[in-house]
């Protein structure tokens, strides 16, 4: 099981990062989390550089595909030849945005009528591009998901655990990086916004397992 995480120059790090960190809490042989960058290496919002684990064909070819954010995001749906390097495809992927990457999955035409969650500032461009834009963290029909607010990047990882390997195990990965005190609370939380978008996920798992 690979999923990917899209990572460009300038990305924002608590999209990528976050991700990353609830993801990798499942533990199980075959289970692998890149992050997929067009480069070598990618330098963030902040001055952070990371090296790249997977390529963007790598990605293209993953079970689930996160788009993540940053400042280039604008510049990246308007560079031809890389959007042509991402052949993603929601009848064979999971897929997911977040914040700025969800302009990149309205440029692919993978939103196609779907309401889209994205951050205020990405918001009038995700509009543009034709897509209506929600007041909600989290969002998904099918499989492709979107979620607006950096720390709204749990959801997907969630999203994509539960899809997976079902919803305790999400719980669990929810639970581990949730602060003390408020765990409950937090699963809780995050749980109800996953499970109120779109299709049950007992229904989806009983689908994938046929």
């Amino acid at each position: 099981m690979h999923i990917a995480i899209l990572t460009f120059q300038g990305f924002n790090e608590l999209d990528s990062l976050i991700a990353l960190g609830v993801l990798n809490r499942i533990k199980r042989p075959g289970w692998r989390v890149t992050l997929a960058c067009p480069e070598p290496a990618v330098t963030s919002m902040n001055g952070v550089v990371v090296h790249a684990q997977a390529t963007l064909a790598e990605a293209c070819a993953a079970d689930a595909v996160i788009v993540g954010s940053g400042i280039q995001t604008r510049e990246i749906a308007n560079d031809p030849e890389l959007m042509a390097q991402l052949k993603l495809d929601p009848a064979r992927q999971l897929i997911g945005a977040q914040c700025s990457g969800t302009l990149l999955l309205a440029k692919l035409g993978l939103l196609g009528g779907v309401p889209a969650c994205t951050d205020l500032t990405t918001k009038p461009w995700v509009q543009e591009a034709g897509i209506e834009v929600i007041d909600r963290p989290f969002h998904a029909r099918g499989n492709v998901a979107t979620a607006g607010g950096c720390l709204a990047s749990q959801y997907l990882a969630a999203w994509i655990i539960a899809r997976f390997e079902g919803e305790e195990a999400a719980r669990n990965a929810l639970h581990y990086v949730a602060p003390v005190g408020e765990k409950e609370e937090y699963v809780s939380r995050a749980m109800r916004n996953i499970a109120q978008a779109g299709e049950s996920l007992a229904s989806e798992r009983t689908r994938r397992s046929a």
